[in-house]
């Protein structure tokens, strides 16, 4: 019998709780619609249900069904997948959950980028209430995501990240990086280093696109280099920032408050260790301006770029 598909949380740009920022989500939810499940349509929950309604109406209501409540697609399914914008979403989502009903045998699939300590938690509350956990966040930017290019990292006994597997290769990503029978926390510990991977990155990318411009060299030829040396998305993120695509769009790909949070987490990670992770606080200031300057909701990562130019006496928005 073919299991029946939850979705829960389809982004809503940080203007609904229980909602993820990251367009990654849009993606995923598609995908899984479209080749997860043939049997039976994906259940889709967003507090704002139009969101869930404009994906059924892209993949048709054959492969889709748009609901009221959370409880109501908890009750019906036995895989549930959540995607969410903080900790503080992520509890009081699960707390929400775990009074809706018999949870045993239900497996659920948190996908959110949290504290290690916030997922042990929910894990243990929906373990001992005779659910099965799997803590699974994903690297990949929406592109990946649309391309079911994620790679996802899975914690959790063998037995339920089994149960996952048939939804990551194939039909929402390309790899997966598995810490099997691992306590949970270990794959947020991971996500959260990977994410101080693009933190740098993108700090690195603005302050040498800015000093180039102040030293008269352009940043052209900076762009060049990053292109032929490094390439991927260093090269995208390069592009956003000098075409000015950081201050001219109307959503955020990655918010400045999501940059915020995850450099904290990431931060709190290496202090618990005696580890400073002295990039990660630079970023995060960094990403504390822009939420100042463009709202940490509407202000995206590669918004660094501006407050990199910010602090070195330019505008924060380029004039490409």
């Amino acid at each position: 019998m073919a299991s029946q598909l939850f979705w829960i949380g389809l982004g809503n740009m940080g203007r609904v709780i229980w909602v993820s920022i990251n367009m990654s989500i849009q993606g995923m939810s598609m995908n899984l619609a479209e080749k997860g499940s043939h049997d039976k349509p994906l259940l889709v929950y967003n507090r704002t249900k139009k969101r869930a309604d404009d994906l059924v109406e892209k993949v048709g209501s054959g492969k889709a069904e748009a609901l009221e409540s959370v409880e109501d697609g908890v009750k019906r399914s036995n895989i549930i997948f959540t995607s969410l914008s903080n900790d503080k979403a992520v509890e009081e989502l699960y707390a929400s959950i775990l009074k809706s009903g018999d949870l045993k045998g239900k497996l659920f699939v948190e996908t959110s980028t949290i504290h290690p300590d916030t997922t042990e938690r929910v894990a243990k509350s929906l373990t001992d209430a005779g659910a099965e956990f799997v803590a699974s966040p994903v690297f990949g930017a929406p592109a990946a995501a649309d391309a079911a290019q994620l790679i996802f990292v899975p914690a959790g006994p063998k037995s339920s990240v089994n149960k996952l597997r048939p939804f990551i290769q194939g039909v929402m990503g390309r790899a997966e990086i598995p810490f099997e029978d691992k306590p949970y926390g270990s794959a947020l510990k991971l996500k959260l280093i990977g994410n101080t991977f693009v933190l740098n990155m993108v700090t690195q990318l603005a302050e040498a696109l800015t000093v180039a411009e102040k030293v008269e060299l352009g940043t052209e030829p900076v762009k060049q280099f990053v292109d032929l040396f490094v390439g991927g998305p260093w090269s995208a993120y390069g592009e956003r920032m000098i075409q000015g695509v950081y201050h001219k769009m109307e959503a955020p790909l990655f918010s400045a408050d999501n940059a915020v949070k995850d450099a904290s987490h990431a931060l709190d990670l290496g202090q618990a260790v005696g580890v400073e992770l002295k990039n990660a606080q630079v970023a995060k200031e960094y990403a504390q301006d822009v939420a100042k300057h463009a709202g940490g909701d509407k202000g995206d990562i590669a918004g660094i770029y501006g407050a990199v130019r910010l602090r070195s006496g330019l505008e924060y928005e380029n004039d490409a």
